[in-house]
């Protein structure tokens, strides 16, 4: 077992200067005996895709933050690691964040690890980053697996130019306002997703962003790693067919002549029916009844229920 730096241990450390907003004092480089925040990137699936400079230095950190040290454990057990575990996740990055300030200004190594991927990126860890920049801290960077990165390289898509937005807000509308904001961007289009909410934001941006090339990938890097690609109403179409599972990464190429779905009207005054609208959509977007329904209430702003009642009016007259 690896001997523990005593500073690190030490929780009668004196309290920490103020933690203000003042802008961040020029940062030296990491010399001996000076303490150092590293920010390294841990597999996403495969266990096998860490760095030996990751390994090398998680064993020499004196404490590595994580946000599940039951999931990070798997890690260190695989590579022989002993090194000390602390949470540090979204629920707690308030208050450990400090504390491991305080740690790092005593001359402790700290490592900062997400779950999977790259700290940061869709992950906690800002906070800390943030502060110890604006306390002299060196941050340094541990490059290696990020889900963004496998799956936009291997996407087919084009990547001299792409926007990630993470993922999108988890309520309907303020997804639809998100995406909206996103349509006159002209690159790649890049989204982290959960499997249960993929339906939803694929219809969703079918209606707003139009029926462009996309790849949904899933599980990158573990046994099930699948890539689909096609339209998004031809994805729609599959997922519905069969709901995907595990970490998804949701990629959009750029809009094109192909990606543009045909209105329903101008004005108000020139809107065709519903039932109209509806038949289009399935017949040139090979959707069923029910998806045509939902997407063509979504163009126009109802909701589900109203647009039901619409349809059936139309059709009684």
């Amino acid at each position: 077992m690896r001997k523990q730096n005593s500073r690190s241990n030490s929780r009668s450390a004196p309290t920490p200067r103020e933690y203000s907003d003042a802008p961040a004092p020029p940062i030296a480089t990491h010399t001996p005996g000076q303490g150092c925040l590293y920010l390294i990137a841990t597999p996403i699936g495969n266990l096998e895709d860490i760095s030996l400079r990751a390994i090398r230095l998680m064993k020499e950190a004196d404490v590595i933050a994580c946000e599940d040290t039951r999931e990070t454990r798997k890690l260190l057990t695989r590579y022989d690691i002993h090194t000390r575990l602390e949470s540090y996740h979204e629920h707690n990055e308030l208050t450990r964040a400090p504390e491991l300030v305080i740690v790092l200004e005593q001359g402790a190594k700290v490592a900062l690890v997400s779950d999977a991927g790259t700290p940061l990126v869709s992950d906690p860890g800002h906070r800390l980053v943030a502060l110890c920049l604006r306390h002299g801290i060196p941050v340094v960077p541990v490059p290696g697996a990020s889900a963004l990165i496998a799956a936009l390289a291997a996407s087919g898509m084009p990547t001299e130019q792409f926007l990630f937005a993470g993922f999108l807000p988890s309520r309907p509308s303020e997804r639809r306002k998100s995406m909206r904001s996103l349509t006159a961007i002209p690159s790649t289009l890049v989204f982290y997703e959960a499997p249960h909410r993929i339906l939803e934001m694929l219809e969703d941006a079918l209606s707003i962003l139009g029926n462009r090339s996309c790849v949904v990938a899933r599980e990158v890097t573990k046994l099930h790693e699948e890539f689909r690609r096609g339209r998004v109403a031809e994805l729609i179409t599959s997922f519905r067919e069969a709901p995907p599972r595990g970490e998804i990464t949701v990629i959009f190429g750029p809009a094109d002549e192909d990606s543009h779905l045909p209105t329903s009207g101008e004005s108000a005054g020139g809107e065709v029916p519903l039932g109209q609208r509806v038949d289009e959509l399935m017949e040139k977007e090979h959707l069923d009844r029910k998806a045509a329904l939902k997407l063509a209430a979504r163009e126009r702003g109802l909701s589900k229920r109203e647009a039901y009642k619409q349809l059936l009016i139309h059709r009684d007259d």
